[in-house]
């Protein structure tokens, strides 16, 4: 009886064994499937992640957009096509020295005393560092706008010989495209907002207008100078305008900036270093904003050309194109555009400090 007992209860304890083992077995053997499907994924992102590394290691994206958006003692048209340009320094033991700058094409980029430091920008320092010296060089930003210059003085005399060879007859062609453009600067641009005397500044905001316009289409050509995204050419502009501005300004414009009119007394404490704080801040708000959205622009095109070193594969280089070739096109438009607007804004200070109305708000 003993042994039947012993026997029964080994059975039950069998089944049960067996039942309970069977769902933590497969448990066991999901909870196994599931890590080891994590752990491939995990090693396919460490993997990618690597080939990333590695692939900005041997590509550097940043060095390549500031390369290309900086100023730089040498013109390269693409990867390996490189003009020279001429170095001029001034010291005052020396004198002047005049060179090519591919005498700097060498291990240390040292010529003559002189070391080239590649950074965000080129600078040429002497060796001796007890010596001061001048740079006048013909860098790529100078180079464009002397190239800028040419091609405005070519367009503009051909025009103005156009039409001394046409008087009393329609334009034609690019005499025809180009008076639509100057009329619509004069008429809705100019006239509006400087007012009856628009005669006398109407040559210096045209060459303004056509200067911003052509250095904004030539920085989109694959290998030229990024010259409107260089704060100090956009200064430059805005200073220009400043200076137009206050040598031309009449009595009502100075008085309005140290006497408001309708504000009160005791509010003149404020007010006035407000006045003054604006009348820098509208050149400023010129240089900054031609500056901010021509570099802007370049840095977007370069950075998407640049993933297709960064992945370095040929399905992706397709989209990217097409991207970048969509962009081009918004960047031709804002071209135009922030040469209109500059245009405008330097309009209306010329015209609010020349207005003879005392009630005028001189911009604000």
């Amino acid at each position: 009886m003993y042994k039947h007992f012993r026997f029964l209860l080994s059975i039950a304890l069998t089944a049960a064994t067996c039942f309970f083992s069977v769902p933590v077995s497969a448990q066991e053997h999901e909870q196994h499937d599931s890590k080891k499907v994590v752990d491939d994924i995990n090693q396919a992102e460490h993997k990618i992640e690597h080939n990333l590394e590695e692939s900005e290691e041997k590509f550097n994206i940043g060095q390549m957009i500031m390369h290309h958006i900086a100023d730089s003692h040498e013109w390269e048209f693409s990867h390996g096509v490189v003009l020279p340009l001429p170095v001029i320094l001034y010291s005052a033991d020396r004198g002047i020295e005049v060179f090519s700058s591919a005498n700097f094409h060498n291990e240390h980029h040292e010529y003559n005393g002189y070391h080239l430091i590649h950074g965000d920008s080129e600078t040429i320092v002497p060796v001796d560092e007890s010596r001061s010296v001048y740079d006048f060089s013909i860098t790529k930003n100078v180079a464009s706008m002397l190239l800028s210059a040419v091609i405005l003085i070519l367009v503009f005399t051909s025009i103005g010989r156009a039409y001394q060879n046409n008087k009393g007859k329609a334009p034609k062609g690019f005499q025809s495209a180009m008076e639509v453009i100057i009329l619509f600067i004069r008429d809705d641009v100019v006239k509006p907002n400087v007012g009856p005397k628009y005669e006398k500044y109407l040559p210096y905001l045209l060459t303004l207008f056509f200067f911003i316009l052509i250095n904004n289409i030539l920085g989109l050509l694959p290998g030229s100078a990024n010259l409107t995204g260089n704060i100090a050419v956009t200064m430059t502009l805005a200073v220009l305008t400043f200076i137009v501005v206050h040598l031309n300004a009449n009595g009502h414009y100075y008085k309005h900036l140290v006497r408001p009119t309708g504000v009160p007394l005791p509010l003149l404490i404020i007010m006035i270093p407000v006045e003054i704080v604006g009348v820098f801040m509208k050149p400023f708000s010129l240089m900054v904003r031609l500056f901010a959205n021509m570099t802007a622009g370049h840095i977007i095109l370069l950075s998407l050309f640049g993933l297709i070193f960064i992945f370095q594969s040929f399905a992706i280089a397709p989209v990217i194109s097409l991207f970048a070739l969509f962009l081009n096109f918004i960047e031709i438009m804002v071209a135009f555009i922030q040469a209109f607007i500059f245009t405008l804004l330097s309009s209306m200070y010329i015209g609010s400090a020349i207005e003879d109305n005392h009630h005028a708000d001189h911009g604000h």
